[in-house]
């Protein structure tokens, strides 16, 4: 079982099922919404995924046609985003997780696009755009 929140801790859920492998993800998309170099995100499913709180804060940007990007509206914390071609999955953001993961990241995606001020200097594989398919991240 995992639990979690966003900053201001108006949104709280908890996940009862395995959490995929961990993503670095450098598109400029992910960059921009989270500030950072890269942003962290696992898939996990969607039906084991439970809201307790905050459900009236969460709002979704639609980035790309068909793709969301769940924020809490009070404090900005980046939860998850989803995909309409894939329903059943979300990608969750883990750095609202409360829990230690118990493991490390998996990949680097989309490191083509990634900023010029970060050097990603450990072993982790690296994907010029991705290896997922259909990826939602």
């Amino acid at each position: 079982m995992l639990t979690g929140q966003c900053l201001c801790g108006n949104v709280s859920f908890k996940y009862d099922g395995p959490l995929g492998p961990i993503a670095l993800c450098h598109c400029s998309q992910c960059r921009r919404t989270h500030g950072s170099a890269f942003s962290a995100s696992a898939p996990i499913q969607k039906l084991r995924f439970q809201l307790l709180s905050g459900d009236e804060s969460i709002r979704e940007y639609e980035s790309r046609p068909g793709k969301y990007r769940a924020f809490c509206s009070n404090c900005g914390s980046q939860l998850y985003s989803r995909v309409d071609a894939i329903p059943g999955i979300l990608r969750l953001r883990v750095g609202v997780i409360n829990e230690p993961l118990q493991k490390g990241p998996a990949q680097h995606v989309f490191v083509g696009s990634k900023s010029d001020w970060f050097e990603i200097t450990d072993q982790i594989p690296q994907f010029e755009k991705t290896e997922r398919t259909n990826d939602p991240h």
